[in-house]
């Protein structure tokens, strides 16, 4: 005798709050998440300046057009502009640590991430563009740097969104499942 199927009740998203977690453990639990991402994001914007600094020091440096000193400037500009970025959420945190902003603590750090996933995008796309015009040319700098863009918009926007769980309306309202 089998015996009878009962549906399958799904299983919690991983980042799924647990139910009985308080707003503050949540708070807490989001600040955490948010901390480890921007770990892995100052690491990348500080090698990734460190690297555009070391540029100069390079013999074909000299030899480099107007346009592209100007565009290595410019990166070396965005390089800075991600790190401060990506360092910011850190001196918020400073500021506001023990005057119950822990909310704006979150949802601040949250908006500079991404603001700064958005400037290293820009900077790494550049950069790519940047070598390839130095050692190829302006056609294969201009191939490449589109390339890296679509590649990067792909793994960093379009894989995310079509990954994302579905969640119903009222859940999404609540931030809860």
């Amino acid at each position: 005798m089998t015996e009878p199927s009962h549906p399958a009740q799904p299983e919690p998203h991983p980042e799924s709050p647990p139910p009985d977690e308080s707003v503050t453990q949540e708070l807490e639990r989001n600040w955490t998440e948010l901390l480890q991402e921007l770990r892995v994001i100052q690491t990348g914007t500080q090698i990734l300046t460190g690297f555009l600094l070391t540029l100069p020091f390079q013999a074909k440096f000299a030899s480099l057009s107007t346009f592209q000193e100007t565009l290595y400037l410019c990166l070396v500009v965005g390089a800075a502009l991600a790190t401060a970025l990506a360092l910011a959420p850190v001196s918020v945190h400073r500021l506001l640590f023990r005057h119950g902003a822990k909310p704006q603590i979150v949802d601040t750090g949250n908006r500079l991430a991404k603001i700064t996933l958005g400037v290293v995008a820009i900077v790494l796309t550049g950069t790519v563009t940047f070598i390839f015009d130095v050692v190829l040319g302006d056609t294969a700098a201009l191939v490449t740097g589109i390339a890296a863009l679509l590649v990067l918009a792909s793994l960093w926007i379009v894989l995310p969104l079509s990954v994302r769980p579905r969640v119903a309306p009222t859940q999404a309202a609540s931030g809860r499942p």
